[in-house]
């Protein structure tokens, strides 16, 4: 996860229509535990594993178990396609990402939503990033294998993010035109549970096409922001700053993100939006080895997460208005 940047304080957004998909037709329950066991099992995996899940480690290859077993007992066909790695950077040879979707909803107007599996070689990564990796576990566990949508809905967990974004580029690369075209949106989710942290939504900001996206990215970051504001907090919408939505803006599809700052300090007027402490950091343990299961803010991941499982059913419903 790159620093983003921030800006004035936000503002309150206006909120749009709810979905009507019928699943799921109820918001998530507040602090839901089953986000806890995921970011307690990545947090397992990491002190079994030398402290880290670094793409190209023995922690990384058992995230992938871990995300592809949770992902199968829920129903999902699961697939974890190799790409090949840069020699520079943590790891080298063959990455692996992992990919499953719904069996329903029409296959040629497909909703993704990603987010990275690796942690940094520093520490386990349990809010960078196993906070966007159980809030993706849950959404699918939630939406089942065969929901009533019109839109097929895919997840991904990407590797090598930290390392520029590796995972996504190879998945982006290595699909056919026919297939890309099929990807309606993006929308990626990195970094959701900051123990200081703010409400940041991108899509639409910025006079780049790499810092605001692609036509329709403005509309993604709207709805998640609509989203988060029925749970309660206002949001500041930002510029992306280079993650794994990247590839996807390169390749013209709208692209929406959710992450919440890392080692930036929170300013006086965030603090007066959101609570927490103006002057600190985000996050004090940002690639430090101390972002352990201990770094959560669990309020903060049940509001994403919320506000993300809406987005993706909104979405999953239809993707008229990002045309």
């Amino acid at each position: 996860m790159l620093a983003a940047a921030c800006a004035a304080p936000p503002a309150q957004p206006t909120a749009t229509g709810g979905s009507t998909v019928p699943v799921p037709q109820q918001p998530a329950a507040a602090s839901d535990p089953a986000l806890a066991t995921h970011l307690q099992a990545l947090q397992k995996v990491a002190t079994d594993h030398g402290g880290n899940r670094a793409a190209g480690t023995p922690g990384y290859d058992a995230s992938v178990d871990y995300v592809v077993g949770v992902l199968r007992q829920a129903g999902f066909d699961v697939s974890t396609p190799t790409y090949e790695v840069e020699a520079d950077g943590a790891g080298s040879g063959q990455g692996r990402n992992v990919i499953a979707q719904t069996r329903t909803g029409d296959s040629g107007r497909v909703v993704m939503i990603g987010a990275h599996l690796d942690s940094v070689p520093e520490g386990p990564g349990i809010v960078d990033n196993g906070s966007g990796v159980a809030t993706l576990l849950e959404i699918a566990k939630r939406l089942g294998t065969e929901p009533q949508v019109k839109n097929m809905v895919r997840f991904a967990f990407f590797g090598h993010e930290e390392t520029g974004a590796q995972g996504s580029a190879a998945y982006v690369r290595g699909l056919p035109s026919d297939e890309l075209a099929k990807i309606k949106m993006y929308l990626n989710v990195d970094m959701v549970a900051s123990p200081n942290a703010g409400y940041f939504v991108q899509g639409g900001k910025g006079s780049e096409p790499e810092r605001a996206g692609p036509p329709g990215s403005a509309t993604i970051g709207q709805v998640l922001a609509d989203q988060l504001a029925k749970t309660g907090v206002r949001t500041e919408i930002i510029e992306f700053v280079g993650d794994d939505e990247s590839p996807f803006i390169e390749a013209g599809i709208p692209v929406g993100g959710a992450e919440n700052g890392d080692r930036k300090r929170k300013t006086d007027e965030e603090a007066a939006a959101w609570g927490g402490q103006a002057g600190q950091a985000y996050d004090r343990c940002y690639h430090q080895a101390c972002d352990t299961i201990e770094n959560v803010n669990y309020e903060v991941l049940d509001r994403y997460h919320r506000a993300l499982d809406a987005t993706v059913a909104h979405f999953a419903n239809s993707t008229d208005e990002l045309r």
